[in-house]
């Protein structure tokens, strides 16, 4: 089996650009060593393969012995790391934070005290200006010590003031460490679980929430504080369901880099992130126009210096476009304009394969064979959703039991009776093991295991019957996980008035977009 997915270095080597490689080129020869040499034709040999093979690298690298390519290859890595470093600095405000902070100590160590305190000085103010109070704790510490064990003839209104500093940032580290563990665990449980499925998730939430939030948020005026502040808000609300309050925080988390721009430069990944949340909310919502806007604005953000400074911001700038580009399709009912960029995300999903992680490429897996499933291609959906069932991946349990529930949907319309009722228990077993049964569920199997023993005109009085019973849990808050993942209404409203599932979303839409522009002109 190839180790493309597991060789560290390998994976190093092949995430370099051009200018990368370049640059490594010109940093490792500086010194020609003989074992600088050597790594030289490591990196070379790496760099030719497609799939990482020790075996030919040896060969190549003869005479080595399988020790004496371990020693090199932690060497290769080390110095790529040193070459990126040097290369990034100027790229990014943390490095260069810690380049302020290394030189500051090596002065220090070789006794140049003041000049050490003025590095500190710079580091200070670009510690501020960027609210790095991490680093501007790391700061604040040395220049104690500085000041504690030497004579530098600083005020002492200075040392106050320092004192008075340090206290300030301790605080403040603590709350944006509560709220950032507040945020993650809160981002682990639904990659883990999806929605809240029953009375008794929303309860155990709610509490988590509640004795897990810091006290007086409402006076928190700092950066870093309400970013996380306001994804903790923003994940509570997406697992309870409660699309209104997640449109809101998502969109307080995007106007806290609108009134502060620089900040998309220092913390990007976070407004990508805070893009994709808006986009959902409004996916949620069908904010048809909204959506549109956002989309519009992302791509055009996807497009700047600063989403295009490493590979993981385009990678996730990519995933979260194509991502809310098949969500457009999925509400607007245009499910085989949908399949035109399917080829396109094929290839993207191939190229970063090394670097997307197993819960984007599940959702986009559940999402393509949606728009499979929309457009009447059941095979072609039930390909992908063949994906997902035998992953055997331990996250989105949501994701799980609803690919199985499509999946024997897809079975359903190609007439395969043969193996409906035993896929039928086999899902029903599945979906109440994991708790995710809802009423829609359970009058879906209903309708199904009835369907067998019925004739053509038997079955639309049967099928109005079902319409009837689940139409009005639309609005039920454990009922809409149902609709948003798979949506049952639309499918069975095709059935009984004779249109497409595309067509009845698509109508939907229409109206939709009507009636949103009357309230806007109201």
């Amino acid at each position: 089996m190839s180790n493309r997915f597991t060789d560290a270095l390998f994976q190093l080597v092949r995430s370099l650009e051009k200018a990368e490689k370049r640059h490594f080129k010109l940093y490792i020869k500086r010194s020609s060593a003989k074992e600088d040499l050597k790594i030289i034709q490591l990196f070379d040999a790496m760099d030719k393969m497609q799939d990482y093979d020790e075996k030919l690298l040896i060969k190549r690298l003869s005479p080595v012995s399988k020790p004496q390519l371990a020693n090199l290859k932690v060497h290769l890595y080390k110095e790529l790391l040193g070459s990126l470093r040097l290369l990034k600095t100027s790229d990014n405000i943390d490095l260069q934070l810690s380049e302020h902070l290394d030189h500051a100590r090596i002065l220090y160590n070789k006794g140049l005290k003041l000049q050490s305190l003025k590095i500190l000085e710079k580091a200070k103010e670009l510690a501020k200006t960027n609210h790095k109070f991490n680093y501007l704790a790391q700061v604040i510490s040395l220049e104690k010590k500085i000041e504690t064990l030497h004579i530098t003839r600083s005020s002492l209104e200075k040392t106050e003031q320092l004192a008075i500093e340090a206290k300030d940032i301790s605080r403040h580290i603590d709350r944006v460490s509560q709220l950032s563990n507040l945020a993650l665990l809160l981002y682990r449980w639904y990659v883990k679980n999806g929605h809240a499925r029953h009375g008794q998730d929303v309860k155990a939430i709610n509490e988590f929430f509640k004795s897990s939030l810091p006290k007086h948020t409402e006076t928190i005026t700092d950066f870093y504080e309400l970013l996380y502040l306001y994804q903790s808000y923003s994940w509570y609300a997406f697992i309870k369901q409660d699309f209104l309050m997640y449109y809101r925080y998502s969109q307080k988390w995007i106007n806290l880099f609108e009134d502060e721009p620089s900040m998309k430069s220092v913390e990007t990944g976070h407004f990508i992130k805070g893009m994709h949340n808006l986009l959902n909310a409004h996916f949620d919502l069908r904010n048809f126009e909204q959506f549109q806007i956002t989309l519009k604005k992302f791509e055009a953000f996807a497009q700047t210096p600063a989403a295009n400074l490493h590979d993981n911001f385009r990678i996730h700038t990519f995933i979260y476009i194509y991502s809310a580009k098949i969500n457009w399709h999925l509400m607007t009912g245009t499910f085989k304009d949908g399949l035109t960029i399917i080829p396109y995300i094929e290839e993207k999903l191939d190229e970063y394969g090394l670097y997307i992680d197993r819960h984007r490429i599940l959702v986009f897996n559940y999402k393509i064979a949606s728009l499979y499933f929309g457009s009447g291609e059941y095979s072609k959906s039930i390909d992908y959703l063949h994906r997902i069932i035998t992953d055997n991946a331990d996250l989105r349990i949501d994701l799980q039991c609803y690919a199985r529930l499509l999946h024997l949907m897809a079975h359903y319309e190609m007439g395969n009776d043969d193996i409906i009722e035993s896929l039928m228990k086999s899902v029903y077993r599945f979906m109440a093991k994991m708790k995710n049964l809802t009423v829609v569920e359970e009058e879906m199997f209903r309708f199904v295991r009835n369907s067998f023993s019925l004739s053509n005109k038997q079955l639309k009085p049967e099928l109005e019957k079902f319409l009837h019973k689940i139409k009005h849990l639309e609005k039920n808050r454990f009922e809409t996980r149902a609709f948003a993942y798979l949506d049952v209404i639309s499918w069975v409203e095709g059935k009984v008035y004779n249109k497409t599932m595309s067509d009845i979303i698509h109508e939907k839409y229409i109206s939709g977009r009507k009636r949103q522009y009357r309230q806007i002109v109201a």
